[in-house]
């Protein structure tokens, strides 16, 4: 793992638009540091007697299968619409 010392956290700060004081960064860096070091750690486990994706809980397929059935036409779909033209919901413009 790198060292926090390689991250520079005053650039980070910038490049997501943060303004961080000296004290900030000069704190964030050394935190930055205690995780990667808790990081150094974990990797350290002996995981590979662990099955992928193993849950403390059983886990199970919550869904249901898909069965074909009836459903709205198109006609049916905008009958309420406000506004439809050529079988198209119309909706206020969004995004400029």
């Amino acid at each position: 793992m790198s060292d926090s010392a390689d991250l520079d956290v005053g650039y980070v700060a910038k490049l997501a638009r943060l303004q961080l004081s000296d004290e900030e960064t000069v704190l964030f860096q050394k935190q930055l540091g205690q995780v990667l070091k808790y990081v150094d750690k974990l990797r350290a486990a002996d995981v590979s007697q662990v099955d992928a994706a193993t849950h403390a809980v059983p886990m199970f397929n919550v869904f249901r299968e898909d069965e074909p059935r009836a459903c709205f036409t198109a006609e049916e779909a905008l009958h309420n619409a406000p506004r439809q033209r050529d079988h198209l919901f119309i909706v206020p413009k969004v995004v400029e």
